[in-house]
């Protein structure tokens, strides 16, 4: 038995969860929180059933720092006997444009390829970097894997990738749509087929990636061939805090109005200050929504808004591939929230979808939700990317 930790480093934090391999088996998770900020805050859970806790406050001043105490806690708190057990790493990327299609092994290429997509990603490609440089520095023998949340979006033709704009651009730019969440969709899909008992590569299925950011994907045979975000994680459906889609003309009117000649401030509200809680100016928390929806009314409307957009992608994803067998809920809202499901099933009755109440009525929990006699079967597939990201790892480890 060996053991591979997944790494989901931001700007500020750096998640992580260890497993042992090959029965991937979670031995431990946790977070190092406000790296490089005071009192900064780790955690982890470990034992069985993860029910011992460790909680320390402390100064960690960048990500080095952080991955430096992750090793020593791990030791410290005996959940590894010697940080050698753990053979494999793997990172989550966002941005991976259009060089990496699947999961890459790191190398000095790699790292400089992943630091020249940053443009891309601002927010979390170089913090990812510094995450991934840390590991290679105190694990140079365990094996360092990169997944990205684009990848599984590569297979999208140009007719979807492609905006409606001078080609050059995308030529000398770049200028496209690379999605975002590629390996929950990807995992949802895979473990959705399997509940289903039929080959993935010849299933049509939508799924519903529902948090506080949200996206949708059409997925044809195993394949992305559409995705609701973009260029970036802004457009798309309505959000906690992002806007999703909006009219470009739009934007440059607001900054005249607004008196803003810095788009960033511009693109600092449509991704912070948007979306339903924009809408209902109350929190950009579904569940403060449902409190509130009988005394606020834009309350209601953020909710409305919200069913809505996905409603529409949802059609205009099952038009694109000519029908559908399953349409599958994931993350936080799509796997927690039961009355948001049902508003969105309810409103596709002319698919001949049918939600089961009582089966619906659960929270985190892997089942089919549809009744008996729904033609179009809905499922409810707890995400897991730190698996996927774990199984990459021990899938590149084996083709070497």
């Amino acid at each position: 038995m060996t053991k591979v930790i997944a790494i989901n480093a931001g700007s500020s934090s750096l998640k992580w969860k260890l497993f042992e391999t090959p029965a991937e088996t979670v031995v431990a998770e946790g977070m190092v929180d406000r790296v490089g900020l005071k009192d900064s805050v780790f955690t982890a859970k470990y034992g069985p059933d993860e029910k011992e806790r460790f909680k320390a406050t402390l100064n960690i001043k960048d990500q080095t720092a952080a991955v430096d105490m992750l090793l020593k806690k791990l030791t410290d708190l005996k959940i590894v006997t010697d940080i050698a057990e753990i053979t494999g790493v793997g990172h989550r990327v966002v941005a991976g444009g259009e060089i990496f299609k699947e999961s890459t092994v790191i190398n000095d290429e790699v790292i400089q390829q992943i630091d020249d997509l940053a443009e891309y990603a601002p927010l979390h490609n170089p913090a990812e970097l510094q995450g991934i440089k840390a590991f290679c520095k105190l694990l140079p023998n365990a094996l360092s894997v990169a997944v990205f949340d684009t990848s599984f979006h590569q297979t999208m033709p140009a007719v979807n990738y492609l905006y409606s704009i001078p080609y050059e651009y995308y030529e000398k730019y770049g200028a496209r749509k690379y999605g975002a969440h590629g390996t929950s969709h990807r995992y949802v899909a895979t473990r959705a087929a399997e509940i289903l008992g039929k080959p993935l590569n010849k299933l049509k299925l939508i799924t519903l990636h529902l948090g506080a950011g949200a996206s949708i994907t059409a997925i044809d045979g195993g394949k992305s061939i559409d995705t609701s975000m973009g260029f970036t994680p802004l457009a798309g459906v309505t959000m906690a805090t992002r806007s999703g889609d909006i009219d470009a003309s739009l934007v440059a009117y607001l900054m005249q109005k607004l008196h803003l000649s810095d788009p960033e401030d511009m693109i600092d509200i449509l991704n912070n200050k948007s979306g339903i809680f924009g809408i209902s100016g109350v929190s950009p928390d579904m569940r403060d929504l449902e409190k509130t929806r009988d005394t606020n009314p834009r309350s209601q409307l953020g909710i409305d808004i919200f069913v809505n957009r996905i409603q529409k992608y949802i059609g205009s994803y099952v038009a694109e591939m000519g029908g559908i067998d399953a349409l599958i809920f994931t993350a936080g809202i799509g796997e927690n929230d039961v009355i948001m499901r049902k508003r969105i099933i309810d409103g596709l009755s002319y698919f001949g979808a049918k939600i089961d109440d009582e089966r619906n009525n659960v929270h985190g929990v892997e089942k089919i939700i549809s009744t008996d006699d729904s033609k179009l079967k809905v499922l409810l597939v707890p995400t897991d990317e730190e698996l996927m990201i774990v199984r990459d790892v021990e899938r590149l480890r084996r083709e070497q």
